[in-house]
């Protein structure tokens, strides 16, 4: 059946982030929060148990774990036990976890700005140390400096700081890259031979475009499984990020035993017991919703690279091949200052200011002068905002 995601669904006054942090005359395409209905089994499924009257503790419906493991095998040729599947409340608990369980005290992180920002955060939210490996920018992509990877790790470990814990982020927020298998075998070697744990943060796997595929990296070999964890969820794919139900893959018995010590140790809550009910119903029902969504994601993908061509003068974007996120480059636009604050203030459209993305004066200088926009929205806000955005920058000429 065909779904409306053209549908405008006006989502001011209902709690949300998104849409409750700026002036009701700004478009919000900021943060990685999709504005469609949910799939219509996913709707159905949470009214069937709100209609029940009571919400008690819960805990992960029985078949979720065979449902989740039928679909890495199915989607990922991934083959994994149903006792390597654990619940979190997030993603973003699980890789801050990971960070008290493998980097700390005397260890540390190391992640590859520009980077989804919780991640630069993680280190220090666990009291370790964190080591930084910009990704290399290049004409058509970007990809791993894999050299300055290994010397990270080689020359950490001779001086008594070892790197521990190595943060991925496949598919990578903001850039876009849905890394290859080679890449990440390259990762993977060097991580298996410094014994450096591997955290992937995998949420926007469900996002891939045409000519790319998503491996998760723990699917490489059955060593490198043994030395990772993989984090991904139903959030972001199926608009349920507030139901707080993520998901953890860890194969190795002594990395999972060390990761439930720490969500064991009441730092984070459990999930939700519509977090259940809805990744359930999403992952054994959905698929026909989600494939029709990524077609529609395609389309606005290219539009926002058509028009950023076609009538953003000095703005660039290097091809996302997966997440529903473009990295636009203001380098050469001729913004005076802060081009998250100039769109903000002259096209009222809200994206993610760039230097949230690497560290303030860093490794990644120009993270600053580029900005984050979220195309999982019908087609006519992303034309209004990026007429909006025309406009404004030709008012500078």
């Amino acid at each position: 059946m065909p779904y409306d995601f053209d549908q405008i669904i006006d989502r001011r006054h209902t709690d949300s982030v998104k849409w409750s942090r700026y002036d009701e005359d700004v478009l919000s395409l900021w943060i990685a929060d999709t504005d469609f209905a949910v799939p219509p089994p996913v709707l159905r499924a949470v009214r069937e148990r709100v209609a029940h009257p009571i919400f008690g503790y819960g805990q992960p419906p029985e078949e979720l774990r065979e449902v989740i493991q039928e679909r890495l095998a199915r989607l990922y040729r991934w083959r994994v036990e149903l006792d390597d599947i654990l619940f979190l409340p997030g993603v973003v608990c699980g890789f801050n976890l990971a960070c008290r369980a493998f980097a700390a005290p005397g260890g540390q992180v190391l992640v590859e700005p520009p980077v989804y920002p919780p991640m630069l955060s993680a280190a220090r939210n666990a009291g370790c140390g964190r080591k930084l490996v910009p990704l290399v920018e290049g004409r058509e992509r970007y990809e791993h400096d894999l050299d300055r990877f290994e010397e990270a790790v080689a020359k950490h470990a001779d001086d008594g700081c070892p790197v521990s814990l190595f943060l991925l982020c496949n598919p990578h927020n903001p850039v876009g890259r849905v890394f290859e298998a080679a890449e990440l075998e390259r990762l993977a070697e060097i991580c298996l031979r410094h014994d450096v744990v591997i955290c992937s943060d995998e949420i926007h796997c469900d996002f891939v475009y045409a000519g790319h595929d998503h491996v998760p990296i723990a699917s490489l070999s059955p060593e490198v499984g043994a030395q990772t964890i993989t984090l991904f969820a139903p959030s972001k794919t199926y608009s349920i990020a507030g139901l707080r139900c993520s998901i953890g893959v860890i194969q190795n018995p002594d990395l999972r035993a060390r990761m439930l010590e720490q969500t064991g140790a009441g730092l984070i809550p459990g999930v939700n017991v519509l977090g259940y009910v809805a990744a359930l119903a999403a992952y054994r029902e959905a698929q026909p919703w989600l494939d029709e969504l990524l077609v529609y994601l395609e389309t606005n993908r290219d539009y926002v690279l058509e028009y950023v061509e076609a009538y953003l003068p000095g703005v660039r974007c290097k091809r996302p091949e997966g997440t529903f996120l473009a990295w636009l480059d203001c380098r050469e636009a001729g913004i005076p200052g802060d081009p998250h604050r100039f769109f903000l203030d002259r096209a009222r459209v809200a994206l993610n200011d760039g230097s949230a993305f690497g560290p303030k004066g860093g490794a990644v200088p120009s993270v600053q002068d580029f900005v984050r926009l979220n195309f999982g929205c019908p087609r006519a806000i992303l034309t209004q905002a990026l007429e909006r955005m025309r406009i404004a920058l030709e008012e500078l000429s």
